[in-house]
């Protein structure tokens, strides 16, 4: 007995290591893995310079809050209508375009601040269309990797990726955060108008460039499938047809009605009552969330790169191993708003994380390998519209109930809500039958 573990174990060391060779022997994956790389390091130079400059001309929080709302409301509003788009285009020619979009708007951006000529209503138009052309990068990023790489190495694939974008989290704000402060933050002067914001201007144009660069690795990716022809039906037409497929694969339909349940009674507390518990309970305040935050993100940066170089570890099942791993969190739920040393909430946010990034690899990996390739676009837009539609009314939600409840009882309610649905997906749905296959 102790040979043959031996032996599978020395087997599944040298499988996993003939994939990730294989990976990056990969012309494709190569050049996706580069320009991906730096545009995922440009896009943390924003989303930390755009809330700055905004603070900067308003002095405003709920400025700032509508900037963010205008451009998030287009991407949750047209992603279905970009995932269509996709599928009747090319994910390559879609991406490419989006790019060189971006490009330009964060050039024009970054160009106004370091003049010192930026007002709160171009901020206002510029994040409305980058919101928008979002809804269309998204899907097509995500329906990309499957028409680019072989089947057997797409989950080390998105576990590459997945964890390089998660190393960009990490590393990406700390950088334009050094990068803002030695060449100007930013200034008022008299008129309203920007003073000494060189370093803002930087960070946009950075992530300018990183659009570029990336737009010219992307155009040498080499597509496996032609594209699908051209439906004559109509965009909403194509976008209802989609919808009605995803909802006849009862395994599909019920993953993605799962992680609606999740993402509505799970992803609003942890939007509002972790900053609010860092505040109230922890001493070191704002830094204490940003260990917190941290030590999450360390453990799904792990997690996503177990799930890379071991993508055949499953408790028997996908299905049984995403249900053990969600009870787990809500076990990890309830207690923790009972937290009063930072420590203690890393030491519990850590382990949670890698667990989380493991099954979201695992997760993204079957759904592109379920969906056909003609209608990927639209299905993985669907499954981004699930949380990118849920995320503001949980957060509203959640941040109701705060007013009747504490830190410590919301999240013992999300933990119990959390277990409830786990134990209602073992029980009547056929969650726990998913398989790690493609489509037949």
């Amino acid at each position: 007995m102790k040979t043959d573990l031996r032996s599978g174990a020395a087997q599944s060391v040298a499988q996993s290591a003939a994939l990730k060779q294989g990976l990056f022997a990969n012309a494709n994956f190569r050049w996706l893995l580069g320009g991906g790389a730096l545009s995922m390091l440009g896009d943390q130079f924003t989303l930390i310079a755009l809330p700055w400059l905004v603070l900067k001309l308003s002095g405003d929080p709920l400025r700032l809050g509508l900037v963010l709302a205008l451009m998030g409301l287009p991407r949750a509003v047209f992603i279905l209508i970009g995932g269509a788009m996709v599928d009747r285009n090319s994910p390559k020619r879609v991406l490419l375009i989006t790019k060189w979009l971006n490009a330009g708007l964060l050039t024009a951006l970054a160009l106004l601040v370091w003049q010192g000529a930026v007002q709160l209503w171009m901020v206002d138009g510029l994040a409305l269309a980058i919101g928008l052309v979002t809804a269309f990068s998204y899907p097509a990023g995500s329906a990309i990797l499957p028409r680019t790489v072989p089947p057997d190495l797409l989950q080390p694939a998105n576990g590459a990726l997945m964890g390089l974008r998660q190393l960009s989290v990490l590393l990406g704000p700390v950088m334009a955060g050094l990068l803002i402060a030695a060449w100007g933050d930013g200034a008022v002067a008299e008129g309203a108008r920007l003073a000494d914001a060189r370093g803002l201007g930087l960070a946009f144009g950075f992530d300018a460039a990183s659009f570029v660069i990336s737009a010219w690795t992307l155009r040498r990716v080499q597509m496996a499938h032609a594209p699908a022809p051209a439906s004559e039906a109509s965009v909403w037409a194509s976008v209802r047809d989609a919808l009605a497929n995803m909802w006849r694969d009862v395994e599909l339909r019920t993953l993605c009605l799962y992680f609606a349940a999740i993402g509505f009674f799970v992803g609003g507390t942890v939007q509002v009552a972790l900053p609010v518990l860092a505040q109230q309970q922890l001493p070191e305040g704002a830094a204490a969330l940003g260990l917190l935050l941290g030590g999450h993100g360390l453990g799904t940066l792990l997690g996503m790169a177990v799930a890379g170089a071991r993508p055949h570890w499953r408790l028997k099942t996908l299905g049984l191993t995403l249900l053990a791993i969600d009870a787990t969190a809500g076990l990890v739920f309830m207690p923790f708003g009972q937290i009063r040393a930072t420590w203690q909430g890393v030491a519990l946010l850590a382990p949670l994380g890698a667990l989380g990034g493991f099954v979201q690899v695992a997760v993204f990996t079957w759904m592109q390998q379920r969906v056909p390739p003609a209608m990927l676009g639209r299905a993985m837009s669907v499954f981004m519209f699930i949380f990118m539609g849920l995320a503001p009314l949980a957060a509203a939600v959640a941040g109701a109930a705060l007013r009747y409840l504490t830190p410590a009882g919301l999240f013992m309610g999300s933990g119990a809500a959390l277990l409830l649905i786990v134990l209602l997906g073992l029980g009547l749905t056929p969650i726990r039958q998913i398989r790690d296959r493609a489509r037949s």
